[in-house]
């Protein structure tokens, strides 16, 4: 059957699939399926067309079922379907590397493979750990993070998540983690951009983690850029600089999570390019491979990576980490498509350049009685609802009616979080907020 005229599936087929981040029980009851997507579009089971306003979970820049990516990993599965990347590799590996090198910001020169976020987040966890072990300074083991931080769901990245949902019923985290205040603030609502107050003040909340546990004891700081699944929370003015020369004048490494931040998501290849401050470490995902395969990466400055690589002699493994479909060579040959598209369509310019048009229509929202808060940078906005009983339940209704009306995005609690592809036409962004402007009015 055409999957745009329908597609049924009656409740039986449904128990066997334990969803994550979903409430099973409901879902079940009225499940809400994907079945096909094109460009900014998707398709539910009985055949009605959605606007994609999240890139799928932020992965889809580049639109959906881009024939570029698909008859680049049809072809790789035809030759190589599979190799392990340990004490051995493909070409294509090294082709991407190469490729994603050339637009990371200096003085990041070396990536390392994985399969997500979530992976690329507890990877860099442990090089960070490595490399003051390396360096003779193994007593650093002491991690910042933030309050409202997402930094994926494996135990390092749950250790430093800042979001109680997340945490709560899994006690045996990560110990020697210590939570920054998060930068949003009730002084900054409404703000289009870089909110302009209190950037360095908030930043010195890194200070008080040094005066308890000692700079010293600090391997590194895991911040994203722009705080995403939280709800957009953009970094007031100052705040990445001042994080940037605390950690400089410490020794603690700088951890950047641009895993929805990259590629082009902030108008630039990574924040680093609008926002101005490098990491020393980075991670990636998401949308490295237009969503069309699962892959994640780390990118390291060239200090860390000798660092570890020379404190080992040779016929030594020097980072014993890794995992079995690190560069998966199909994921590889979906990451270089894609890597490709970004640049022949020019997609980060063009980021930039429809931005405003994009935050002006959102911000148009904020006279609505349910909004309470708008923020908002490149291509990425947070809408907050007024929260009703519990947190959430007017966030998971309003995602589940968006998507009735025929708009797809992401809510976390009652945050919405507006993330379109960056091939996205402005009718469509009038779309798209025609529909958040109708759905929230009802709420």
């Amino acid at each position: 059957m055409n999957a745009t005229q329908g597609i049924e599936m009656v409740r039986e087929e449904l128990e066997s699939h334990w969803l994550p981040f979903t409430d099973n029980k409901s879902f079940k009851d009225d499940p809400r399926l994907f079945v096909k997507g094109d460009g900014v579009y998707l398709w539910n089971q009985h055949g009605d067309r959605l606007l994609d306003g999240c890139s799928g979970l932020f992965t889809s820049a580049a639109g959906h079922c881009r024939p570029e990516i698909t008859e680049a990993v049809a072809k790789q599965l035809q030759e190589l379907d599979y190799t392990p990347s340990f004490l051995r590799s493909h070409p294509r590996s090294f082709e991407l590397a190469n490729k994603l090198t050339a637009i990371l910001p200096e003085p990041i020169t070396k990536v390392f493979f994985c399969n997500s976020g979530s992976e690329s987040v507890d990877t860099a966890i442990k090089m960070a750990l490595q490399y003051h072990a390396c360096r003779g300074e193994g007593h650093r083991n002491i991690f910042v993070s933030r309050h409202r931080a997402y930094h994926g769901v494996n135990i390092g990245g749950t250790s430093l998540s800042g979001l109680i949902k997340n945490r709560q019923g899994f006690n045996g985290t990560m110990p020697g983690v210590f939570h920054m205040r998060a930068t949003w603030d009730p002084d900054q609502i409404f703000s289009k951009g870089q909110p302009l107050n209190r950037g360095p003040e908030l930043a010195d909340d890194l200070l008080t983690a040094i005066q308890t546990y000692g700079g010293n004891n600090i391997a590194a700081c895991f911040i994203e850029p722009i705080a995403g699944s939280t709800g957009c929370l953009v970094p007031p003015v100052g705040y990445l600089e001042r994080l940037r020369e605390i950690c400089d004048e410490n020794g603690i490494l700088l951890v950047l999570d641009e895993v929805i931040t990259g590629f082009g998501r902030t108008g630039g290849a990574f924040s680093a390019d609008t926002l101005g401050v490098t990491g020393d470490i980075m991670t990636m995902a998401k949308a490295l491979t237009n969503g069309a395969q699962p892959m994640g990466a780390v990118g390291v400055k060239e200090e860390i990576y000798q660092t570890i690589v020379e404190a080992h002699p040779r016929d030594v493994v020097e980072l014993a980490h890794g995992y079995t479909y690190s560069a998966h060579p199909a994921a590889c040959a979906a990451g270089i498509a894609t890597l490709e598209i970004y640049e022949k369509e020019n997609l980060f310019q063009r980021a930039a350049d429809l931005s405003e048009y994009f935050l002006d229509a959102i911000f148009s929202l904020q006279n609505l009685g349910a909004v309470t808060d708008i923020r908002g940078y490149g291509m990425l906005a947070g809408i907050d609802i007024a929260t009703e009983d519990f947190p959430g339940k007017k966030g998971n209704l309003l995602q589940k009616r968006l998507f009735d009306a025929g708009l797809h995005i992401k809510t976390t609690g009652d945050a919405a979080l507006i993330s379109p592809p960056l091939v996205v036409e402005k009718e469509q962004i009038d779309d798209m907020c025609e529909i958040l402007k109708q759905e929230l009015s009802r709420l």
